[in-house]
């Protein structure tokens, strides 16, 4: 069986079980321990990112790399178009929502940890000592966010990324006003990657994530819950109802814990 090396909550991890999904493939996602777990993994696979898949005795790192290579190993229900003016689009718009949508929904999503104490605890693995817990709820938002400025998510570059994701959802709900799918009437690794890397901007409200059940549906303020981008969400919704296989089991290792979220 394929093995996932994953981060529950990677957006790039996600991108890659959509695909594993939708080509109706078996694996089993391990959860990678942040640190000690990375040392790990690239012992085994010489990346200390995830995702990586393995497949027998191959490692494959980064989701576009995975993607390719399902694609190549495992052709049925492809999801790379033969047209090749499509199949051009295709690859451009994976790689811009790779770079555009993947960076700067993390830097957003940082951001509204950083002001939301419940939201910020919420996400910790189910082992995190309540000690630690309690720490990390009681930092002011203040103090994350002079933290963040250093390493590039102060409050200004947040801001920025807000805007660009809010042009990007636009031109996303342009596109898809008279058309299934980003590059025609079939979804594509297109398709795939920008909802894969739209979940930190909403979580899809379905049991999809092993996530507390009060984040799901739940996002960034001002993109999750602007009427203007309803319309992309419905459609990531769709997606994910189409083709994505729920979470009934959590993955190895540690899973989130729950909390309640005003």
């Amino acid at each position: 069986m394929l093995e996932l090396y994953q981060f529950e909550l990677s957006h790039y991890t996600e991108k890659v079980r959509l695909i594993l999904d939708y080509k109706q493939l078996e694996y089993r996602k391990i959860e990678v321990t942040p640190g000690v777990g990375q040392i790990e993994l690239m012992q085994k696979s010489g990346s200390r990112q995830v995702p990586v898949l393995k497949d027998g005795s191959t490692y494959v790192a980064d989701s576009t790399e995975i993607a390719l290579y399902l694609e190549r190993k495992y052709p049925e229900r492809p999801i790379l178009p033969t047209d090749s003016l499509a199949k051009g689009q295709c690859l451009l718009i994976e790689e811009w929502a790779d770079v555009s949508i993947g960076l700067k929904a993390r830097k957003a999503f940082i951001g509204a940890l950083n002001q939301n104490q419940n939201f910020r605890t919420s996400l910790l693995p189910a082992n995190t000592p309540d000690l630690v817990k309690t720490a990390i709820g009681a930092i002011p938002g203040e103090v994350l966010e002079v933290l963040g400025t250093g390493v590039g998510f102060g409050g200004d570059a947040v801001k920025e990324a807000k805007k660009g994701l809010t042009q990007d959802l636009e031109a996303l709900c342009l596109i898809l006003q008279n058309q299934a799918y980003l590059t025609g009437d079939t979804p594509t690794l297109a398709d795939f990657a920008v909802a894969g890397l739209s979940i930190y901007l909403k979580f899809p409200a379905g049991s999809y994530l092993n996530i507390p059940d009060p984040l799901k549906g739940k996002g960034i303020p001002g993109l999750a819950d602007n009427i203007t981008f309803e319309p992309f969400f419905a459609w990531r919704d769709r997606l994910y109802a189409d083709f994505r296989r729920g979470s009934s089991l959590p993955p190895t290792g540690a899973a989130p814990t729950s909390i309640s979220i005003d």
